[in-house]
């Protein structure tokens, strides 16, 4: 369902300007026959199917991962890319960092705990298993998903979109525009997947790494939304002033995107520090597990080995008795 009142044009286009953002438009303004919404529809099937087989053959699935792919990765998509977001984002700058926030960061680790990777492993055989890993292994997947690299892309790209003509190109050409979502999810996945997920990917650092890295993520937004909140030109240009808003201010608008960037930053860098922290602390302990079991079986064989020496050596009595003399 789709409710918009039609009121003036649009400066920058024969559109007509949409009514207030409220909370409620968010449920309002549905596009449930987007593209997107048939590929989200898509990889939760895929994903479920994948799932179903492994259940059809005894095997186990934790359903965490499932509801880490679906609801929290999938499910947080959908609701900035087929909802009210979606029909506000190139109307207003702070809602424009919502989706932002979304998908570059709130989608990507949740489809990173998802492990799909891994469950497509466990699913597939043959020459589909050889394809998909010879795609992971790959030269490229190498250097995209080296962390160093995958922090560069996902630092200096907001900057690049934000403070270059490209961000305006990007909300008068639609095509870009759903270009540059689907950029938001890659480069956010290149980033929290070797950090975060679960998957056998290339270029996996030890945790101490991966914290390290992920400290330093976290200015990264409170520098980004600062210069955007006390920055003295608008982004975009005049493109939202053209939109002639009665009910917005471009100015008070673009320093709540700041805000929104600033806050929503730190606090996901800060979850997703917690989350790594978490993982460290089960690989320990799973870790520690491993060397009490080694420990345990080094020191059956020592006794099993010694019973062994006692029993030969006791044999070795009976057969040849001491002289009585």
């Amino acid at each position: 369902m789709q409710l918009v009142e039609t009121t003036t044009p649009l400066a920058a286009g024969g559109d007509t300007v949409l009514p207030p953002f409220t909370p409620a438009t968010i449920f309002t303004q549905i596009h449930l026959t987007s593209v997107v919404a048939l590929f989200l529809l898509v990889a939760a099937a895929v994903y479920g199917y994948g799932v179903y087989r492994l259940r059809l053959r005894g095997d186990h699935w934790p359903p965490g991962r499932t509801v880490a792919f679906v609801v929290g990765g999938l499910g947080s998509i959908a609701a900035v890319t087929v909802t009210g977001i979606e029909a506000y984002d190139d109307t207003l700058l702070s809602v424009h960092m919502v989706q932002h926030m979304v998908l570059s960061m709130v989608g990507p680790i949740f489809l990173a705990l998802g492990a799909p990777v891994t469950l497509a492993l466990r699913t597939l055989h043959g020459t589909s298993r050889k394809t998909l890993l010879s795609v992971v292994h790959s030269r490229v997947a190498r250097v995209l998903t080296f962390p160093l690299v995958a922090f560069g892309i996902f630092v200096a790209n907001p900057f690049v979109l934000y403070f270059t003509g490209l961000y305006r190109l990007t909300l008068e050409h639609e095509w870009l525009h759903e270009l540059t979502h689907v950029h938001f999810i890659v480069t956010g996945c290149l980033f929290f997947w070797p950090l975060l997920g679960l998957d056998p990917l290339p270029n996996r650092w030890p945790y101490p790494g991966r914290a390290l890295l992920m400290v330093l993520s976290v200015p990264f937004h409170t520098v980004l939304g600062l210069t955007i909140m006390q920055s003295r030109t608008l982004l975009a240009g005049d493109y939202y002033p053209s939109l002639h808003l009665a009910w917005s201010n471009p100015w008070d608008d673009q320093v709540t995107a700041g805000g929104i960037l600033w806050a929503g930053g730190e606090i996901v860098s800060v979850t997703m520090l917690g989350i790594l922290v978490l993982q460290w602390i089960k690989q320990s302990e799973r870790e520690a597990r491993r060397i009490d079991r080694a420990l345990d079986r080094q020191e059956a064989e020592e006794a099993r080995a010694a019973a062994a020496a006692a029993a030969s050596g006791a044999a070795t009595k009976i057969t040849n008795p001491p002289d009585a003399g």
